[in-house]
């Protein structure tokens, strides 16, 4: 029963893989940018979820499935693009695929009749254009035969159960015809009188004599699904002695071009399947490695340079083969955020049907590569970012034609890689923030006191708080004030900020910042008297030791430092963590110019630097809990905990933009988003 459930395990990843790619071939449908192995792609995909479906009896994922590709089988058979209208129900189609494949994952059933009024769609659709294409002249046959052609004889008996298994000979035989020339004889000799047969039992077999150019491997997978559902031999028959030294004399262009295209399928990439916890486990090993290795080099580093030469040169090589080895196994828990992308173009269409909106979804930047498991928490905030976009951003068609714009409002959703960090941005062109609203209902809902005087910043922040919603009735899709807490909760899980701007009238745009990876990072290693902090190298731009005519003190901002004719906030880290007995005059210590993306430089007050480090990256929340101004922690050589520096967090602290405003106790209070 485990080896049954590892199969279906399988299986079901890979269906998500498939409707994956499906989603992505249907927006290059809907944009213009297919073309003919665009169509086979989407054949391909949904017949391998049939077929695999068929091996596990999931018939009702199966009968839809075979419904869907009937309609792809027609289109490409023909090489006929769809038009919109078609293109359109081939997603709403693969909605509904999607659907039976998560109930049959979760081994429970859709109700009666889900998938019947798309099915019946997609029945008429094929109707229709096979009438159209029955009409059309065959094409004109090849006049004389390319001398790289080979013959085959194929004999194909199905078992009686093939139909029970969701397969149908016609496809395949119509997948042979476009190798090459196929003449087909049907063996009736297995056929039983009218009165026995078994309307559900497949008799015939088939004799296939086919010329083709292409490799055997093409002709083998045409037979993948059936292969074990059937009696089966593919026999090559041999060369006229004509062909043969015709063929010798050109073994470049002519005989050359069947073997060049099985080279090349010989040479693709391949993969396999590996669990997700022994990656973990390897990700787990590379990280003790890597304290080790820093341990042993702090060691080393005590001992005089010429008593073990071999020693010191051993453990730098040592050193970068594990940075190598570091970055293999981060690469391979890397994935791009299209796999959470995908889902969304399905949940704008949904929620703006249920709102009444016309909306349209733009995704760009989704072959971004993300660490798996922050890729994993990113679905449910990009729900509720998207849900928000549609019921309090996007207007009604007759709001938005009244305010000059166009019926169908337009949300962009991209990703990108910015100062070593992964951002998310989500943005719409609909009616922005009202701030006079909100600060109204959070005054209603005693959220913030009602003379409390806000900024913009902080009235946009509001929308954050827990129980927090403009939403004048409570529906399915609003109204209850669960959704923006959410949001700013597990991005501050994954030690990531989220920021909004806004223009009224214009749209807003939130930006997810999040950390590439959890595991492992570079960092500088800084004193700060006894205590020993990392600052992520990647948002480190300069280290400087100033003098004192650098030094300008600003009544109730603190200190700034000038620079080149800027002036950057300068943070006292000793102050702010409360460490006694660390240098308190920047112009005696080292001050790190750091930036945060979107967030501007400051200025880190530190002891000393004692140099660049690879440190393993463990959760603070989780071992202990947040702290503001702290993404993590981790292990150094000397086996002490040093805390891991949240740029963003701290210049917020060193940039207090007024004095804070007066909330309600127990209603929590906005981050300063700017």
């Amino acid at each position: 029963m485990a080896a049954i459930d590892q199969f279906k395990n399988t299986y079901f990843e890979e269906c998500s893989e498939l409707i994956e790619a499906l989603y992505a071939h249907l927006t290059d449908f809907a944009e213009g940018r297919s073309d003919c192995d665009t169509m086979h792609a989407v054949f391909r995909a949904v017949h391998s979820i049939k077929g695999g479906g068929g091996a596990f009896g999931f018939e009702r994922l199966v009968q839809y499935a075979h419904t869907f590709e009937t309609l792809l089988d027609i289109l490409r058979s023909q090489g006929l693009a769809p038009s919109a209208e078609t293109t359109s129900l081939f997603v709403v189609s693969t909605d509904i695929l999607a659907d039976l494949v998560d109930a049959a994952r979760g081994d429970r059933d859709l109700p009666p009749g889900f998938e019947d009024e798309t099915a019946a769609l997609l029945e008429k659709t094929a109707a229709q254009f096979d009438r159209r294409t029955r009409s059309l002249p065959e094409p004109a046959e090849a006049s004389e035969p390319v001398a790289c052609e080979r013959d085959y004889d194929i004999v194909f008996a199905p078992h009686p159960d093939l139909f029970k298994r969701a397969n149908e000979p016609l496809l395949i035989l119509r997948e042979l015809k476009r190798l090459g020339e196929a003449r087909i004889e049907a063996d009736l000799g297995s056929l039983p009188d009218l009165s026995e047969i078994e309307p559900e039992q497949a008799y015939v077999g088939w004799h296939i004599a086919l010329r083709t150019s292409v490799p055997r491997s093409a002709i083998d997978e045409i037979f993948d699904f059936v292969r074990d559902e059937c009696d089966l031999s593919i026999v090559e028959r041999p060369l006229p002695n004509a062909v043969r030294e015709e063929a010798a004399r050109q073994p470049a262009a002519a005989v050359s071009g069947g073997l060049e295209s099985a080279r090349s399928e010989q040479g693709s990439p391949r993969s396999i399947r590996v669990d997700v916890e022994k990656v973990d486990r390897v990700v787990n090993l590379v990280g003790e490695l890597v304290i080790n290795q820093a341990m042993l080099s702090q060691f080393s580093g005590a001992l005089p340079p010429d008593l073990c030469p071999g020693l010191v040169n051993g453990l730098e090589t040592l050193s970068q083969h594990l940075r190598e080895l570091q970055e293999s196994v981060m690469a391979m828990r890397a994935q791009p955020v299209k796999s959470v992308f995908s889902r969304m173009p399905r949940l704008v269409r949904e929620v703006a049907g249920q709102l009444g909106k016309e909306a349209r979804l733009v995704v760009t930047g989704e072959a971004t590569e993300i660490d798996k498991t922050v890729i994993e928490q990113l679905a449910d905030p990009l729900t509720h970012l998207l849900r928000n976009a549609l019921d309090h951003g996007i207007e009604t068609p007759e709001e938005r034609e009244a305010a000059g714009k166009a019926r169908q409002g337009t949300i962009h959703l991209s990703a990108g890689h910015r100062s070593g960090r992964i951002v998310i941005e989500i943005s719409d062109d609909g009616r922005g923030i009202n701030r006079a609203k909100v600060l109204a209902k959070a005054e209603e809902r005693g959220l913030i006191a009602p003379s409390a005087s806000l900024s913009d910043e902080e009235i946009d922040g509001l929308i954050f708080l827990p129980g927090f919603s403009t939403a004048e009735n409570v529906s399915s899709i609003s109204g209850r004030g669960v959704g923006m807490d959410v949001v700013k909760r597990n991005m501050q899980a994954l030690g990531g900020r989220i920021t909004v701007e806004s223009r009224f009238g214009a749209g807003s745009r939130f930006n997810l910042s999040l950390p590439l990876t959890l595991a492992v990072l570079d960092g500088m290693v800084v004193a700060v008297g006894a205590e020993t902090y990392i600052v992520p190298l990647t948002q480190i731009r300069e280290s400087l030791r100033p003098v004192e005519g650098d030094i300008h003190p600003v009544i109730g901002q603190g200190d700034l430092l000038a620079i080149r004719g800027d002036y950057v906030p300068l943070l006292y880290l000793h102050r702010h963590f409360g460490v006694a007995d660390a240098v308190t005059d920047p112009c005696r210590g080292t001050v790190v110019i750091v930036e945060s993306e979107g967030e501007g430089r400051i200025g880190l007050a530190v002891d000393e630097l004692l140099g660049q480090q690879q440190v393993v990256v463990k959760s603070l929340e989780t071992n202990y809990g947040p702290v503001e101004g702290i993404s993590g922690a981790t292990i150094l050589g000397n086996g002490r905990v040093a805390l891991i520096l949240d740029i963003g967090g701290l210049r917020k602290a060193a940039v207090p933009s007024r004095p804070a405003p007066s909330f309600v106790a127990g209603a929590g209070a906005p981050d300063n988003l700017h």
